[in-house]
């Protein structure tokens, strides 16, 4: 008969050093190396059936492979709740200026001067806050993923998109010209990436401008949320998304899409294809809103 692993009840959801455990008589090397265990970096583990995500590999990282270490960059953004990282991307930390360095495969860690006003202590580790990650993920990601990146962080996350944009504009050094333009087309309305893809098209596309997260308002209701909207047209463009196909969410749809046509509203809708290959899109738009 297979015997049990033994997992100690205070390591069942911590990440800890291995050789502080078998130090202090928690584990043995042999029960470090079998099932039980998974190695989040070197000499640092956690339980088996905890899942690695970057989230815990950030925690792991600067709460115990190098304590102190502050989380920054998409890592500080997945643990503000966007998730700009993979699970197995390098986690990103900075160090104090004249540190000793840090080489570890799977961390990228630099040192850094960062203003301790702009870090705090999140889920356990120090992270910059919400505002400074969003400058900072704007001014390394290609334009508009940078967008997106913001958006999402100010429109469900913590991050508040006034700030975000003073402190890009102060910002200096590298990429700070890219994280002032990308908060700057920033609105901070859109409820996912797509949605925010799809209105930076429309801004390029020379058409009038939409006005996003539109209400319609209902007499004794609550108002029918637009993607985005030309009121002055009653035209409206709905992004398609895979939330659609949730139980009874067709229903939902098919009934506030008719009270939208009941009240002289046209709609179109746009899907994951149109933001690839936009032309048509455009082209149908510009039909119903160009004289």
């Amino acid at each position: 008969m297979a015997v049990r692993p033994r997992v100690p009840e205070e390591l069942r959801t911590r990440v800890f050093r291995g050789s502080t455990a078998v130090q202090r008589g928690l584990l043995t090397p042999d029960e470090l190396r079998g099932p039980a265990w998974t190695a989040v970096f070197r000499d640092v583990y956690v339980a088996a059936d905890q899942p690695v995500t970057h989230a815990l590999r950030a925690r792991a990282a600067a709460g115990v492979l190098r304590p102190g270490a502050v989380v920054i960059g998409r890592s500080a953004a997945v643990l503000w709740g966007v998730d700009l990282a993979a699970a197995q991307d390098d986690v990103e930390l900075a160090l104090p200026p004249g540190a000793h360095p840090m080489r570890m495969p799977g961390v990228r860690a630099r040192r850094v001067l960062l203003d301790p006003r702009h870090v705090c202590t999140r889920r356990g580790v120090l992270v910059t806050d919400p505002d400074t990650t969003a400058v900072a993920v704007a001014g390394t990601l290609p334009l508009d993923a940078a967008v997106v990146a913001v958006d999402q962080l100010t429109s469900r996350g913590p991050a508040d998109l006034s700030r975000v944009r003073a402190l890009a504009e102060v910002g200096t050094g590298r990429g700070c010209r890219r994280a002032r333009l990308a908060c700057s087309l920033a609105d901070g309305k859109a409820e996912s990436p797509q949605e925010t893809r799809i209105r930076l098209l429309l801004l390029r596309s020379g058409l009038p401008a939409p006005i996003a997260q539109f209400e319609v308002p209902r007499a004794g209701r609550r108002p029918l949320r637009l993607d985005f909207a030309w009121p002055a047209h009653r035209l409206a463009l709905e992004y398609d998304g895979q939330w659609h196909g949730g139980p009874g969410q067709l229903g939902k749809d098919r009934r506030r899409w008719n009270e939208l046509g009941d009240a002289g509203w046209r709609i179109v809708f746009a899907t994951a294809v149109d933001v690839h290959r936009p032309t048509e899109l455009i082209a149908r738009l510009g039909a119903l809103l160009l004289p």
